[in-house]
Order: structure tokens, then C-alpha cells, then sequence
């Protein structure tokens, strides 16, 4: 095989191994911190998925219903979109206010913010996407997998 053959077959395999990278789409993420900035600018409605990485069906959501092309398109274009981890531990100011990691345990504990966001009838479960409006007050709480056609309709549904 001439050389020209085999840069034509890199590449050919090389693109083959990209198209399923390419082919995801992206939401775009925010941190809690810019919120009122942006707000400033656009006012949006913001959804918060709290989620921890132990969760199989966090993680379920992240791999299969947050990669779909329309339920990216429809955050992109109406929401703020933000992802909290429940454990993190660095302070996150939202608000005006300042929230705190809080430890249960050794090694075990819980973030103030996903506790607040997160608990429904007062029990706090993982997966939850909370739906803010853009005046940082909840709308709407779902706490638990939820597949691409059912986000789509509901963020339709919430658009402003």
C-alpha cells in the first residue's frame, strides 16, 4: 500500500472514531455565581440538576437523556442550565447567600444548596432537576430519571 493509501485510511478511520463524540450534543453549563450576571443580560428560567456520582441513574441521565439533540437545543436556547453536584464542597453563593458543604460523616456529607433545591415533601433524592424562574424561585421539582421526549416536553412546556 502506497503511502497516499494509508493517509487516506488514517483518516477515513480516524474520522469514523470522532463521529460518535461529534455527534453528542453539548448543553451549556453554568455556575451558580453567574446567574445574576446573566440575568442582567437575558432573563431565563434556570434548571438545576442535582446529582451526586454514586447515582446510576444520574449518571443514566447524563449519558443517554441530556445528550439528546432536541432537549440540548431546548436548554441552549431557554435556560440556564446548571449541574450541582450534592456532595461538592466548596461554598457556592446564589442568591445573596452563601451555602455550605456540610459533613455527615467521615468522608459523607451534603451540600446546603442541593439539600434545598432537592428536597421534595422533605425527602431529598437523586436524581432531582429543580426549575427555577428568573427570579431564583422554584416552579418545579422532579426527582427522578427522566428520558429525553418527557425533558423535551416539559421544558417546552416552562419556556418563557
Amino acid at each position: 500500500m502506497n503511502l497516499r493509501k494509508k493517509i487516506f485510511v488514517i483518516l477515513i478511520l480516524s474520522g469514523l472514531i470522532l463521529v460518535p463524540y461529534i455527534s453528542f450534543s453539548q448543553i451549556k453549563t453554568y455556575p451558580f455565581e453567574q446567574i445574576d450576571s446573566l440575568q442582567k443580560v437575558e432573563r431565563r428560567n434556570i434548571v438545576v440538576f442535582i446529582h451526586t456520582e454514586w447515582c446510576k441513574y444520574c449518571q443514566a441521565m447524563q449519558n443517554t437523556t441530556f445528550k439528546n439533540d432536541n432537549v440540548a437545543k431546548l436548554f441552549n436556547e431557554s435556560f440556564y442550565f446548571i449541574a450541582l453536584n450534592a456532595e461538592e464542597k466548596k461554598d457556592i453563593v446564589f442568591n445573596g447567600r452563601t451555602f455550605k458543604y456540610k459533613p455527615t460523616g467521615v468522608n459523607t456529607g451534603f451540600h446546603e444548596l442541593a439539600e434545598q433545591l432537592a428536597n421534595l415533601d422533605k425527602q431529598v433524592a437523586y436524581p432531582t432537576l429543580c426549575f427555577l424562574n428568573s427570579n431564583n424561585e422554584i416552579n418545579f421539582q422532579y426527582n427522578q430519571f427522566i428520558n429525553a421526549p418527557d425533558l423535551a416536553t416539559i421544558l417546552t412546556r416552562l419556556k418563557l
